[in-house]
């Protein structure tokens, strides 16, 4: 007799994986619970389920893993324990069984919502050739839209309360986050969500959702969420979706639109108008506030000036973007790869212990990346904008000059340079020939970067902080002639040189 498709397949499979359902008995279907009765060997993945009560009734036999989850410290633990012992039973043929008696795993829910042990089990039937079929059950999805009253369609978001990264976190969806065990995974999951929630927004605990007599829904502020002692398995949080600026406000997605939004025709007439050119002395200026904050050690500040420098990425990107060559996604994008590709040490299989095995990698993905785009470039400077300050233009040639050789050996001969440079500047000065004495003060300079780079001291850092300190003792000096009610003309060099002492000694 032919045999159909359908049947052949059966006749294969070798592992069964039924969903239980998300409750009580009424929602396990039929068809599993026909499966589960015929079923020669069964396994449960723990007995903690409503429907094991009809099991029991029933005297249908099973085991459970249940016994690992005290075995173990950790969920993936006791995941990869369950996993590794059904294979262990689907290699090994009973004594007696046909090839083509299942096994049957059976687990709360439906097998391919929330059930890290099937996504598991089905990558290692399909390296070891092993047929698996998965019938579905009831979800606890299904209950939770149920009860809450949600549309999917409005989109929504599903998390599992161990791995939440602030990257999942959408405020426009309905959120739901599985897994939820203890009060101890509701206080790191409350952590998680106050990194994009108020501390107050509120979010509803639902403990056995479809389950008669045990279903719970509790409304609580956010930072309360752990304060609550009745975790357990079937528990989930939901946190409703919000259209709320305040919580659109912390992505990138928000200020994509805001600054889209200015650019447009009903936007600000000011940003309409600007171009690459127009506002590209105020992507300068931005970076050298932040660069203040930054010096100040003033996080309020770099907070602003940040969002600052980030807006002009954003309003050049954008202008790309209105003619088609593209956006500030392409932008992260890029980003992304050059970190990933350039960081073999950490995102593949190459080693660095040091800074220093990690810059020479940096460099190597560097031109290996310029050869597989054709942008290798013809001459070991190429790369130094011209239009960085000189002090930092200086140190990036010397020290590209240096990568391949063309350097002082030790720090003497440095000094001894500078001090040649002194005396040519001091005979140009005295010569009075201003050409010369500008060529002169800038081999100087030059110079004296060359003893920077040899003691590994910034050159643009070591004046900005000589800089500081002369402001701040300058500006000691006007606090005294203040206090003394003098003005500068009404003092002399010896009197502000006697506050500048002071000022040093402070």
């Amino acid at each position: 007799m032919m045999m159909s498709l359908v049947e052949e397949k059966e006749s294969k499979t070798e592992l069964v994986i039924v969903g239980l359902g998300s409750g009580d008995v009424d929602q396990l279907t039929l068809g599993n619970f026909r499966i589960i009765q015929s079923a020669q060997a069964l396994f449960l993945r723990t007995k903690d389920h409503p429907v094991v009560a009809l099991l029991d009734n029933d005297r249908i036999s099973y085991e459970t893993f249940d016994r690992l989850y005290e075995k173990y410290a950790t969920f993936p633990e006791v995941y990869e324990a369950i996993v590794v012992e059904i294979m262990e039973k689907l290699q090994r043929k009973p004594e007696g069984k046909q090839h083509n008696e299942p096994v049957v795993y059976a687990v709360p829910g439906h097998p391919m919502v929330a059930e890290k042990t099937v996504q598991m089990l089905l990558e290692r039937c399909r390296e070891a050739n092993i047929t698996v079929t998965v019938t579905g059950g009831e979800s606890f999805l299904d209950q939770t839209f149920t009860a809450l009253q949600i549309d999917p369609i409005d989109g929504f978001v599903l998390l599992d309360a161990s791995d939440i990264a602030l990257s999942h976190l959408q405020p426009t969806l309905h959120t739901i986050v599985a897994q939820v065990y203890d009060q101890y995974t509701a206080s790191d999951v409350k952590l998680a969500l106050m990194e994009r929630y108020p501390d107050d927004y509120e979010v509803i605990v639902c403990h056995a959702l479809g389950v008669k007599g045990q279903e719970q829904m509790i409304k609580v502020p956010l930072y309360e969420m752990d304060h609550l002692t009745s975790y357990n398995n079937l528990s989930l949080i939901y946190i409703p979706r919000s259209d709320d600026d305040k919580l659109r406000n912390r992505t990138l997605e928000r200020l994509h639109e805001i600054v889209a939004i200015l650019r447009s025709p009903e936007g600000c007439p000011w940003d309409r108008e600007q171009t690459h050119q127009s506002i590209r002395k105020n992507f300068i200026e931005e970076l050298y506030e932040a660069l203040e904050a930054i010096d100040n050690d003033d996080p309020g500040h770099m907070v602003e000036e940040f969002g600052d420098v980030l807006l002009q990425i954003m309003l050049h990107s954008q202008m790309e973007e209105e003619q088609g060559m593209f956006s500030v996604y392409d932008v992260v994008e890029a980003l992304n790869d050059k970190l990933l590709f350039r960081h073999p040490h950490v995102f593949g299989d190459q080693a660095a212990t040091s800074s220093d095995q990690a810059l020479v990698h940096w460099e190597q993905m560097k031109q290996k990346e310029q050869q597989m785009k054709g942008t290798a470039r013809q001459s070991i400077l190429d790369g130094i904008p011209q239009g960085l300050p000189a002090l930092t233009r200086a140190y990036k040639l010397q020290h590209k000059a240096a990568k391949v050789g063309f350097d002082w050996p030790t720090l003497e001969p440095i000094i001894e340079k500078v001090q040649e440079e002194l005396q040519e500047l001091q005979l140009a000065i005295y010569n009075k020939q201003h050409a010369e004495q500008m060529e002169e003060l800038g081999d100087l300079l030059f110079s004296v970067i060359n003893v920077a780079r040899f003691i590994k001291i910034d050159a643009e850092e070591a004046l900005s902080f000589t800089n500081r300190k002369f402001a701040d003792r300058f500006q000691y000096i006007e606090q005294q002639l203040r206090i003394k009610g003098k003005s500068f003309e009404q003092t002399d060099l010896v009197e502000m040189d006697q506050l500048w002492t002071e000022a040093k000694q402070r």
